[in-house]
């Protein structure tokens, strides 16, 4: 018998998906193959969202903070 995993896509996977596509697309406007070149890097909201959501998806939401 074949294992199988199921793969479950919940609301933080999503909400980080959509924010590393935002994030790759204003690279690709850029001409950039990541933030670090950018003037922007320690301002950008963007970039800033970005990190909240890859926090977000590791604990699910379940809160607590996060500093740099």
């Amino acid at each position: 018998m074949a294992k199988t995993e199921d793969i479950v896509i919940d609301e933080w996977d999503i909400k980080l998906d959509q924010k590393l596509n935002e994030l790759k697309k204003c690279q690709e406007v850029k001409g950039l193959d990541s933030c670090n070149p950018c003037d922007q890097f320690f301002g950008c909201e963007l970039r800033k969202k970005y990190v909240i959501a890859v926090y977000e998806s590791m604990n699910k939401g379940s809160g607590g903070g996060f500093e740099f």
